[in-house]
Formats: structure tokens, C-alpha cells, sequence
């Protein structure tokens, strides 16, 4: 019995050098791998919710451009409609040119609205492009930036 539990003794004193080192190897890792991984998981993180959040203005922006020309529209079409009922009264000639004149009025507006939504959704994806590929190329160059380097 005393001989196993001089093995023993000698086995768990052989063993606290091995200890010492994984405990060692533990915190370097923590320090050098694990925290600033963390880091840049992080802000990398944060960057993707930021361009989602500007999408997200963006697109509200849009939607508000947009309401304020569908108003625009209800609003020449109001116009168009009053201006008719005045027609009406006129002479059959008077009141056929005003309706022609009113309904390219009203088209020309809409090929106008349509063409600023347009260029207001292609800009705002140009924006949203770039910026996603400039935060991937971030992220990129972040993740595999050597370890030591970037202090």
C-alpha cells in the first residue's frame, strides 16, 4: 500500500509541471488568440449592423420620396380632374384639347417620378455596394492580419 501511494505521489509531482504548462498555454491563448479575435468579431459585428441600419434608412428614405411623389401625383390628378369639370362647360373643341393636355401633363409626371425613384434606387444601391465591399475587404484584411501586427 505505501509503495502504490509513493507512485501516486511521484505521478501527481511529475504532473505539475505538465499543469503548470497548459495553464500557461491557456492564458497565451486567451491574450493572443482569443481577445483580439473577439475584438474583430466584434466591430465586424457592429460595422454589418451599421450598413444595415443605413440600408434601412435608406430605404425609408425612399419610401418617403416615393409617398412624396404618389402625393405629387393625387395632387396633379386632382388638377387634372377640376380643370375637366371646367371643360365641360366649354365648347366640345375646348373641352377635348383640355383633356388631351391634362392626361400628358399627368404622364409626363409620372415619367418624371419614375425616373427619380429610379435614380434614387440606384444610387442609394451604388452606395450600399460600395460600402459592403469596402467592409469586406475590412473584415478580410482584419481576419487574416497577422496576430502581433496590428499593435
Amino acid at each position: 500500500m505505501d509503495e502504490t501511494l509513493r507512485q501516486l505521489g511521484e505521478l501527481l509531482l511529475g504532473a505539475v509541471p505538465t499543469v503548470i504548462m497548459v495553464a500557461l498555454l491557456y492564458v497565451l491563448f486567451k491574450a493572443i488568440v482569443h481577445k483580439p479575435l473577439s475584438r474583430v468579431l466584434a466591430e465586424r459585428r457592429s460595422k454589418t449592423e451599421g450598413a444595415v441600419e443605413k440600408s434601412r434608412a435608406d430605404i425609408a428614405a425612399a419610401d418617403a420620396r416615393t409617398a412624396e411623389y404618389e402625393q405629387k401625383l393625387r395632387e396633379a390628378r386632382a388638377a387634372v380632374f377640376r380643370a375637366q369639370e371646367a371643360k365641360r362647360q366649354a365648347a366640345m373643341h375646348a373641352r377635348t384639347n383640355a383633356v388631351n393636355q391634362a392626361r400628358n401633363k399627368a404622364q409626363s409626371q409620372v415619367q418624371a417620378a419614375k425616373a427619380d425613384i429610379e435614380r434614387d434606387r440606384a444610387a442609394a444601391e451604388k452606395s450600399l455596394q460600395a460600402e459592403a465591399a469596402t467592409l469586406a475587404q475590412e473584415i478580410v484584411r482584419r481576419v487574416l492580419e497577422p496576430a502581433g501586427a496590428g499593435r
